[in-house]
């Protein structure tokens, strides 16, 4: 991204607008100019994306410097004053550069990945509460827990439960499957990929996509990519496609 084609002055302006720190009067002007200026638009666009977009540590402290520098410049010394600015804001520009040029493909796949997680994830809609079984109680008393979104409860219940169960799958899937609801990727791998090794399971094919899943959010594409492709589901086969794109 080329960003020489923006003013320090501009760059304050926009900055300014971003962090809801211009008055009303500067407001209305800044978007006036938003509205009718196509170049000043694309100028604003580009800051946003340096600024909120790649929040990098060092693109931080060069922020962090300019705007000391700047802090410290002599008022009663225009030439110098204006002199300082330029140099200081070519050396951001410098270093948003190098930091774009660096960090932008990871970063759009970051992005990209937890997009696609975020729209393929919707914890599985559980089994129907059957209550009024004795010997399953606990285990359905968890599910009412696990279908109002308390996942916290429902695995405590099912852990406890699971010490006299140890091999039981269906219990090992919905408690993967709770991990991963509540945003525990790392737990969840590992009990869905447990049951997702035996064939004669029911749920056997939404254990492999939400594994899939599981894998996209820890970033391991290879061995989500493996898991999707175990699974005949339709979910897995269109998030597939997009991993695939």
């Amino acid at each position: 991204m080329d960003l020489s084609h923006i003013t320090q002055e501009e760059f304050e302006k926009i900055e300014a607008y971003l962090n809801n720190q211009l008055s009303s009067a500067e407001l209305v002007a800044f978007e006036k100019s938003l509205k009718t200026d196509t170049d000043f638009k694309t100028k604003v666009n580009d800051i946003k994306t340096v600024l909120l977009g790649i929040e990098t540590q060092a693109l931080k402290e060069q922020l962090n410097v300019f705007h000391d520098e700047i802090a410290k410049t002599p008022s009663n010394t225009q030439a110098k004053n204006t002199k300082v600015h330029t140099i200081n804001w070519k050396r951001l520009l410098v270093a948003a550069a190098l930091i774009i040029a660096a960090g932008s493909i990871w970063i759009l796949k970051d992005n990209s990945n937890e997009h696609l997680y975020a729209k393929y994830f919707s914890p599985d809609p559980g089994l129907p509460t059957m209550m009024s079984s004795t010997d399953n109680y606990a285990f359905y008393d968890a599910m009412v827990n696990y279908k109002q979104g308390d996942y916290k409860t429902a695995i405590t219940k099912w852990e406890t439960l699971q010490k006299t169960k140890p091999n039981n799958d269906t219990l090992s899937y919905f408690i993967g499957v709770a991990y991963l609801a509540n945003k525990n990727e790392k737990i969840a791998i590992p009990l869905l990929e447990k049951v997702s090794k035996n064939p004669e399971f029911a749920l056997v094919n939404d254990a492999y996509y939400y594994l899939g899943l599981a894998y996209l959010k820890a970033e391991n594409i290879k061995k989500a990519k493996a898991s999707l492709q175990n699974s005949t589901i339709d979910n897995s086969k269109a998030l597939l496609s997009e991993l695939n794109d």
